[in-house]
């Protein structure tokens, strides 16, 4: 019952939420005219997506920022899987068993054939296929059958070896004699027959407790059986009840994808004219940098001259001023060597040292002879009167304006575009409510004039507009907020049609027709559970009963072993053995009376089970879980002789469709929508009705629009490149940097003067004391003093001096090429602005345009994913499906059923080999009424003894009153 609600599950939800007719496809929008715009169908049908550019994407079309669309999850309450327990470990067994004994595979043809004849073998019984039919049933079977006949032979002759054993006893036959004989081997006889039953009844045992294990967990399971029922169908319930508000949530995420495209739009100046501004930076940029460096170096040239050039004036003045002191220095002590002192040996050989000598007391360095740098500085004074910083800055700003200009531009806009806009709107309209439409909303004042108005529409798409007295638009308008007001509106169309899908499918009234098919199917099915219940009690009271009898038998043979080989005595003789083992005797005995008066019924429990058992596990189990089952529904013309694929023939009345049992199982198992599941394509196509290929050639149409020429971008005027030539042209490079480096590496003096001092005095220490010696000593420290005031101050300013004149050496080099190069580049930037701007505008446009639609490619193509994947996932239905047949039958039902008959079965058949061991082994247990008495024993008593036949006699021993 189970199984037939999960199908008319799926059956009932496929019918009832398809509408009676496909939805006829929106009427199209206004072709898109040719333009710079690549038409739509090239963008919807690029491999790389709908936001691929040369630049690159500028957003992801799988998952744009901002639209991650995520469905609200169901959560269900019956599990996937099964687990049984640790009674699962004995179920391979049962498996295997069944393999041996049916080894063939699955029967689909015989299968077949019986589904045709609609299961009734009486018709045609005599033909010959019907013939061949039954014998391959036969074969199939034939394990199956071998292992029935054998047990109803089982019970047929059991009863009847019973009752002749029972006669035959009665007749002091068979045992049935209290006499034991003496045999040479009874010992061994005794001990083997009661370890040959110790043994069979251990077996038996083990198949008993198979049997309660079994009886138990089949209770147990079908004690579940009611929260399983009640799981599926809640999930069922929370199936249906999340689908309405699964579809409207795709329905409604149209608005969040519309409001990021309409905030996109809004921000079309960072956008839009950002790219542009991106695209022309590359270009642009480096050269504006390169003049603002450049006007930089003027400043700091400027500086740098300047420096120079007081630095160079200090200098000569203080050469000049140094090479006065040395000068007179000089000749003080020229004037002192004329002393008389020094023509009187040995002074006059110091004094000649000393006199070669003062031509080293002389400056080294002839600054004078460098030229000034008061011409270098006027050029460069007369090129910073114009200010070439600012006029960068304005290159700057012209460029950076460009977004700003792109939005601000204003020419006319055609009528047509603005009608292309409004027509979503006003398509299904009557004329005087669309012209309603176009005065409020788009305030035309030739309509509000009393204009006309005539929409010429093709039967599938519109191919004309027309306009009929109306007046051009007085006045420039916006273009680009032209076109962002007809994206919107187009946009606002778009969602209107999509909005009335949820309408148009009828969705709510069918679903709460099947709520009620589902509420009548769960209150029927709990009245089949409580019958189910009520059988399964009295099963588990009956497989109780089994398990306990065979019980009651071992206990009786356990009983029988216990007392026979705790109370033997083998010094006792068969009539003098004790109660202990007598009693002993008597319970194997009784063990034997019950297996024989009930063991042919404990057969046929289990030749029943075996039967039901293996044939359902091996016909309805094994090929359900590898869904071969499914394949034999699947043949073509079997359930219908005039459909060759019945589901498709059922649910869409087109049985060519191929639409299978296995396919839908399989799309339901991995909770797939219904929408695949069933292929509702073929009734509902979601395509036709999410496409927007149409509307995207309005769009773009708008956004052709967008030609705006971005005008007065100038990088730099004429002033600034005359500038630039000027200082090119200013003679710095020009100066004889290599004379002035020369001349500033000299040192002050030709000579250290602290050497020549410390010198001076040294040879004035050699003089006798006296005017010389002291005028020499006079001269050495005004030496000393020069340096200190003197030299090592000029030294510190020529050395500064040097390090400038290094820089600007530097800073200069290449001037005139450098100031060429960027005059170049920058004539190059400019023709670029000037050529390629509209080009870069359309492409970015068109970029633009992309990353729009990108957005609702991205929307739609996650509803479609959504509703063939998400929407509907239909694995409650596959669950319950499940549930029905491989929990409820086979895993609660047919695997504790055949556990059972395999364990009852093997316990029953050993019941023949245990009832022969223990009657012989009672013989060697129970008190005997005579025994056998031989000629040479003379320990026993010859009277009341017999003359035997072989020997010996028979000795009657008298019972005890």
């Amino acid at each position: 019952m189970t199984l037939t609600l999960s199908f008319l599950l799926l059956l009932g939800l496929c019918q009832n939420t398809i509408s009676e007719r496909p939805l006829s496809p929106p009427q199209g929008p206004l072709l898109p005219r040719q333009g710079p715009l690549s038409p739509p169908q090239r963008l919807l049908s690029s491999p790389q997506g709908p936001l691929s550019s040369p630049q690159g994407p500028l957003s992801s079309p799988q998952s744009p920022h901002g639209l991650d669309f995520e469905l609200p999850a169901a959560n269900y309450e019956t599990k996937d899987s099964y687990t049984p327990g640790a009674i699962d470990a004995l179920f391979p067994m049962v498996h295997n068993f069944l393999q041996v004994v049916q080894p063939r595979a699955f029967p689909e043809d015989i299968l077949r054939k019986i589904i045709q004849r609609k299961f009734d073998f009486s018709a045609d019984y005599g033909k010959p296929e019907s013939v061949v039919l039954t014998l391959k049933i036969i074969h199939y079977e034939l394990g199956i059958l071998i292992c029935a006949l054998l047990g109803l032979l089982f019970v047929i002759f059991m009863p009847l070896v019973g009752l002749c054993f029972c006669v035959c006893r009665c007749c002091r036959r068979c045992g049935g004699d209290m006499h034991q004989r003496q045999k040479r081997n009874g010992t061994f006889l005794r001990k083997y027959y009661a370890v040959s039953l110790l043994v069979i009844s251990v077996f038996i045992s083990i198949g008993i407790i198979f049997g309660f294990v079994a009886n138990h967990h089949l209770r147990t399971q079908i004690q579940k059986t009611r929260k399983l029922v009640d799981s599926n169908f809640k999930d069922l319930r929370t199936f249906l009840n999340e689908t309405p508000s699964q579809i409207s949530y795709a329905v409604s995420q149209y608005n969040a994808t519309k409001e990021k495209a309409f905030s996109d739009l809004d921000n079309i100046k960072s956008l839009l004219g950002g790219r542009i501004h991106q695209q022309l930076s590359p270009k642009v940029i480096p050269v504006l940098d390169d003049i603002k460096a450049m006007a930089e170096a003027i400043k700091d040239t400027k500086d740098a001259l300047v420096k120079v050039n007081s630095i160079l004036e200090e200098l000569k003045k203080s050469s000049a001023r140094l090479s006065t002191i040395l000068n007179n220095i000089k000749t003080d002590l020229e004037q002192s060597l004329r002393d008389p002192t020094c023509s009187v040996a040995p002074s006059d050989a110091v004094c000649d040292s000393i006199k070669t000598t003062l031509n080293q007391l002389d400056d080294h360095v002839n600054l004078s002879q460098l030229p000034s740098l008061d011409k270098e500085i006027d050029n460069v004074q007369h090129v910073l009167q114009t200010d070439l910083y600012s006029l960068v800055q304005e290159g700057y700003k012209s460029f950076n304006d460009i977004p700003e200009m792109m939005q601000n531009q204003t020419v006319d806009v055609v009528l047509e575009l603005w009608l292309s806009c409004g027509f979503p709107f006003v398509q299904s309209k009557s004329p005087p409510e669309s012209i309603r439409i176009l005065k409020t909303e788009f305030r035309f004042p030739a309509l509000a004039a009393g204009g006309g108005l005539v929409l010429c529409v093709d039967s599938q798409v519109l191919t004309n507009l027309c306009l009929l007295s109306l007046s051009p638009l007085p006045g420039p308008l916006l273009p680009v907020r032209a076109a962002l007001l007809c994206i919107k509106n187009t946009l606002n169309a778009i969602g209107l049609n999509i909005e009335t899908i949820n309408e148009k499918i009828y969705f709510q009234d069918k679903l709460s027709d099947f709520l009620g098919h589902i509420n009548y199917g769960e209150a029927y099915t709990r009245y089949i559970l409580r019958k189910f219940e009520e059988y399964g009690a009295c099963w588990w009271l009956g497989g109780l009963v089994v398990c306990c009898l065979l019980t009651l038998i071992m206990i009786f043979y356990y009983l029988g072993l216990l007392c026979g080989t705790v109370g033997y005595d083998r010094n006792a003789t068969p009539t003098t053995r004790g109660c202990v083992s007598n009693t002993g005797g008597i319970f194997l005995m009784v063990g034997v009376g019950i297996s024989l008066l009930f063991c042919w019924i404990l057969m046929i429990t289990v030749v029943l089970t075996f039967i039901v058992g293996g044939n359902v596990e091996k016909l309805v189990c094994e090929p359900y879980q590898d869904e071969r089952l499914f394949q034999i529904l699947d043949t073509p013309y079997l359930l219908n002789g005039n459909w060759k694929y019945f589901l498709s023939g059922m649910l869409f009345n087109q049985p060519d469709i191929n639409l299978t049992f296995k396919h839908v199982y399989s799309n339901c198992k991995d909770n797939k929508g219904i929408y695949a599941a069933l292929k509702l394509e073929n009734k509902y196509n979601i395509s036709e009705h999410f496409d927007i290929e149409g509307c995207a050639g309005i769009i773009y149409s708008s956004l052709g629009n967008v030609t705006a020429e971005v005008i007065n971008v100038v990088l730099l005027d004429a002033a600034g490149k005359k500038n630039l030539r000027d200082f090119g042209s200013s003679g710095v490079d020009r100066i004889d940097y290599d004379a002035y480096l020369a001349e500033t590496a000299k040192t002050p003096t030709k000579v250290d003067l602290l050497t020549f001092a410390d010198d001076l005095d040294g040879k004035a220490s050699e003089l006798p004391s006296g005017n010389l010696k002291w005028s020499l000593s006079t001269g050495a420290q005004r030496i000393r003093i020069t340096h200190h005031s003197e030299v090592v101050p000029f030294g510190s300013s020529l050395k500064i001096l040097h390090q400038s004149i290094q820089k600007l050496q530097r800073q200069s080099s290449g001037l005139r090429v450098e100031v060429a190069n960027i005059i170049s580049s920058l004539d190059a930037a400019q023709d670029f602005i000037t050529n390629n701007l509209s080009p870069v505008i359309v492409q970015e446009s068109k970029n633009y345009g992309n990353m729009i639609m990108g957005y609702f490619e991205h929307y739609m193509q996650w509803v479609k994913m959504s509703i063939r994947e998400q929407i509907a996932a239909c694995k409650p239905v596959a669950t319950a499906l499940d549930s029905a047949v491989d929990v409820l039958l086979c895993s609660y039902i047919i695997k504790p059923l055949n556990l059972f008959w395999f364990g009852i079965g093997p316990a029953t058949l050993f019941l023949l080999p245990a009832v022969i061991f223990a009657v012989k082994l009672a013989k060697y247990y129970r008190r005997m009424d005579s025994e056998d008495v031989y000629d040479d024993v003379e320990t026993i008593p010859m009277k009341n003894s017999q003359k035997s036949t072989f020997g010996f006699y028979r000795h009657q021993t008298p019972q005890l009153p």
